[in-house]
């Protein structure tokens, strides 16, 4: 299949996990109405609030994966449900914030846990760390499917670019983001990010955003899907909801065959030498 359409759900997720994944239900629905064959959720769909180790649950022996793992398989669709907190039984107290897709039979295609936390202390000395609370994860993961070798990632990543290239060299063509991007960086680096990343793998890109207060920050919106010439083809409104834009894999051969980046690349040469 090299054309088929596919759907980023914008959400204001909360603290009540059974609202939130009542929403994610009605928008998942909504988009596979739509004609949507891959559906993307944002960052941590099913609760955001104060006790995430409290909230958090095996995949895919959990009750939101089970929950996702039947919406796929009754509609028929590639869910890619954004992400949870996961129990980490080496450390409850730190779960990890994955991400997993999962294929229209309802069986987990792959998992992949956020590598970089937002830590950060800025020059007023406000401090933020997200690994006091969230334990990284160790590996990057991707999935072939038959809508194409799909790279997986989460919010914060969207700024290593290293990542996103490893999984293009790797054959992915689409890259799923989800994210709870801050209102602060978000209108300056949100779409700039995302836009990059497409441009300079030649991929498209589906990056769902959170939107609305948070208990630590507002959450920017604009979801995103982004071709891979670095064009938006869809954004989001002011309001949670599902936007839907084709991916045609057949394009990013024909930008793949104009730019070149990923055949020119000089690999030989990418060392600093010490002087």
């Amino acid at each position: 299949m090299t054309k088929f359409i596919a759907a980023a759900i914008q959400m204001d997720s909360q603290d009540d996990k059974s609202a939130n994944l009542a929403v994610a239900e009605g928008y998942i629905r909504e988009a596979a109405a739509r004609g949507a064959r891959l559906v993307v959720l944002p960052e941590t769909m099913n609760y955001i609030g104060r006790d995430i180790a409290g909230e958090a649950e095996p995949i895919p022996l959990g009750p939101t994966f089970q929950k996702m793992a039947g919406l796929a398989r009754k509609l028929g669709i590639w869910l890619e449900a954004g992400s949870i907190y996961e129990s980490n039984p080496a450390d409850p107290s730190r779960p990890f914030n994955t991400t997993f897709l999962i294929r229209p039979d309802g069986t987990l295609a792959a998992k992949y846990a956020k590598l970089h936390p937002f830590d950060v202390v800025l020059p007023n000395g406000v401090t933020s760390r997200e690994s006091d609370r969230v334990c990284p994860g160790n590996a990057l993961a991707s999935a072939d499917t038959e809508l194409g070798k799909l790279g997986l990632a989460i919010c914060y990543d969207v700024r290593f670019g290293e990542i996103f290239r490893l999984m293009a060299l790797d054959g992915a063509k689409i890259f799923a983001v989800p994210a709870n991007f801050t209102v602060n960086t978000g209108k300056d680096h949100w779409e700039t990010l995302v836009r990059a990343r497409a441009i300079e793998n030649e991929c498209y890109v589906i990056a769902p955003n959170q939107m609305g207060k948070k208990p630590r920050f507002t959450a920017y919106g604009n979801s995103l899907i982004v071709d891979p010439w670095g064009t938006v083809i869809a954004r989001a409104s002011e309001k949670p909801g599902v936007i839907t834009a084709e991916i045609d894999l057949e394009y990013v051969t024909k930008v793949r065959q104009s730019t070149f980046t990923l055949d020119n690349r000089r690999p030989d040469v990418y060392r600093l030498e010490k002087r």
